[in-house]
């Protein structure tokens, strides 16, 4: 059965009142008391420290607690049943506050309406080359910012078994066409570029591959039938197109594709891949950055979309990628646009079903670097903890973690 439709039946968690929390007001870091009654930990404005957050979270569940996600109701806080979270939120400075009276008829004043029950932590994985390039991953930064755990896993990983028991796969600046990112020639003459050419071409030879573009071919194809048997999968930047631009082949064909069709291939050594990005950021027709603004879902009707779009801010800085942004003209029928660039022109983050499993997908590079050069240092979130940008990409991390159970009618 379709993920969205094991969220669906998965209806209202049970939120009532919740008497004697452990403490009557807001907590951040100072009161050592543990609670012995679940808590709330808010994620709007007076929140702190959102982004580490998550990370409490997914350490309850893997300690064999549960949380609510209460959709909507202060930016999507969350509702915590696991003692020793509430010490985890202490020590790192995560704010909380009592769930005393908190109950439905609260949340559905506010919007929030549908709770949904989190209650096993996703196994995660990053697919991430053996070489270091020269440019950071926003998802590994999230994730190691927020102490989430992850495995790293390349094409020979993918290609075995490795995907089995992996619940959610990243993807970033990954060009699944061979054609290396499509760099100019003053890229082209670093060393870390010949050292990727030459790790990339021994992979597919020592894979049975007679070039690169097969082996990214094989590579894609996997991925694509780790989403058909249930998986789900969030790419950004380059790894959203391009993983679609392998699977179209050239000419392309649409038939097998996740999100795109009707998109013509660029001609070309150098340049964007293809007509999906609206922002054509290696041209001279680049075009310049406005604001990200997210679409609003009610829980009740779509939670899967009102999950992935939980936030403090509804409007925040855009920023760019190889892939920046997507043409509306190039989305296939049923996928989601869950927030737009451009003046509401161009899609910046979609969302859609395929088989038994979903992908998501976000333009641009890093939210809290808006140009980020190659070679540029890595981000340091320790100066953004706050960063909506960065929400988006943890609001993914724990979307598997929904109850996938059927209600009996």
């Amino acid at each position: 059965m379709n993920r969205r439709r094991f969220l669906q039946l998965a209806g209202l968690a049970a939120v009532t009142a919740v008497p004697g929390s452990a403490r009557a007001g807001p907590n951040v870091g100072r009161n050592r008391r543990v609670a012995l009654q679940p808590f709330v930990i808010p994620m709007d404005e007076a929140q702190p420290h959102p982004l580490r957050a998550y990370g409490i979270v997914y350490r309850a569940l893997q300690q064999g607690g549960t949380a609510d996600w209460l959709l909507n109701y202060r930016g999507g806080s969350f509702l915590i049943h696991h003692p020793a979270a509430y010490e985890d939120s202490l020590e790192r400075g995560v704010m909380t506050e009592t769930a005393t009276d908190l109950t439905l008829d609260q949340l559905s004043s506010s919007g929030a309406q549908a709770p949904v029950r989190l209650e096993v932590a996703p196994e995660i994985a990053v697919y991430a080359p053996p070489y270091a390039a020269p440019w950071d991953d926003a998802v590994r930064l999230a994730l190691e910012f927020a102490d989430i755990p992850y495995r790293v896993v390349w094409d020979g990983d993918v290609l075995g078994a490795e995907l089995a028991d992996i619940d959610w796969l990243h993807l970033h600046h990954e060009d699944f066409t061979g054609q290396y990112g499509k760099y100019g020639l003053n890229v082209q003459s670093t060393d870390w570029y010949r050292e990727a050419v030459r790790v990339d071409r021994e992979t597919a030879t020592e894979l049975g591959f007679g070039d690169t573009r097969s082996l990214k071919l094989a590579i894609a194809t996997a991925i694509r039938d780790y989403v058909n048997q249930g998986g789900f999968l969030f790419a950004m930047c380059a790894a959203t197109e391009t993983l679609d631009l392998a699977l179209a082949g050239d000419p392309p064909v649409f038939g097998g594709t996740l999100s795109f069709a009707d998109f013509a291939l660029e001609p070309g050594d150098v340049g964007p891949f293809s007509t999906i990005d609206g922002h054509r950021v290696n041209t001279p027709d680049r075009r310049v950055l406005d604001t990200v603004q997210l679409a609003q879902f009610a829980p009740t009707v779509d939670p899967v979309a009102a999950m992935l779009t939980q936030n403090h801010r509804l409007r925040f800085p855009d920023w760019y990628g190889l892939t920046t942004s997507f043409q509306p003209l190039t989305l296939k029928p049923g996928v989601l646009v869950l927030a737009t660039c451009a003046r509401g022109s161009l899609a910046k983050y979609l969302h859609g079903d395929v088989g038994a499993g979903t992908f998501t997908f976000l333009g641009g590079h890093d939210p809290e670097d808006s140009q980020h050069a190659i070679g540029d240092p890595p981000t340091d979130l320790e100066y953004h903890p706050r960063s909506p940008g960065y929400r988006l990409i943890l609001n993914n991390v724990l979307f598997p973690a929904a109850r996938q159970e059927e209600r009996k009618t």
